[in-house]
């Protein structure tokens, strides 16, 4: 299963040091490093799943002396590792352009996010195709912003709001059992990619 990882790691290397000259500079902009390190997270995730989309490079992996599980989960570790990463880079550019630390709330409200999505965009890939996510991502944001429009007028501030009271609690417990639920969630969603991927005829 290492190489499967190694596999996903070299195929991404060009479009990793893209991004991470793009999220320099977005930190240079003094950009939200919690809403950068999302889009940046999902982005690179989402780039490693649909380059093996083909059905071509399923038979191949398939023929491969690897489990459709260990496929499976080669793809989740991957993605984890990569929103670690991104994290990491937010962490050490924040400190080499602004000369600060990023509160460790933030990071692991960052890397909570980017979990979440993705225990919900994964077996959705592994179930239909990354293009019919697009097209969905589309009409939910196209949702949201009519929502913001014409129903619900603060609701950025609401979030906004609501992501501060996150940020300025002191209840450590809190942040413990965030995490075990997010971890626990995308334990659940790799379990049904597994179970998905399984029953898939290619």
């Amino acid at each position: 299963m290492f190489n499967l990882i190694r596999k996903d790691i070299v195929l991404q290397k060009n479009t990793l040091a893209a991004l991470f000259l793009g999220l320099c500079v977005y930190l240079i902009l003094d950009a939200s490093p919690i809403w950068v390190g999302i889009a940046f997270s999902i982005a690179i995730s989402m780039n490693a799943f649909s380059i093996d989309e083909k059905s071509s490079i399923h038979i191949l992996l398939n023929s491969l002396p690897y489990t459709r599980k260990e496929i499976v989960s080669s793809k989740y570790i991957v993605v984890a590792l990569f929103t670690f990463m991104v994290a990491a880079s937010i962490f050490i550019g924040n400190i080499m352009i602004h000369g600060e630390f990023i509160l460790w709330k933030e990071i692991l409200l960052m890397v909570a996010i980017v979990i979440v999505a993705a225990s919900f965009m994964l077996p959705f890939c592994y179930k239909f195709k990354s293009n019919y996510l697009l097209i969905a991502s589309i009409v939910a944001f196209g949702v949201y912003l009519l929502a913001v429009n014409f129903v619900f007028h603060n609701l950025n501030d609401k979030m906004r709001e609501f992501i501060h009271m996150l940020l300025t609690l002191q209840n450590t417990p809190l942040y413990l059992i965030v995490a075990i639920s997010v971890i626990t969630l995308y334990g659940c969603s790799w379990l049904l990619s597994v179970r998905i991927y399984r029953n898939k005829v290619f």
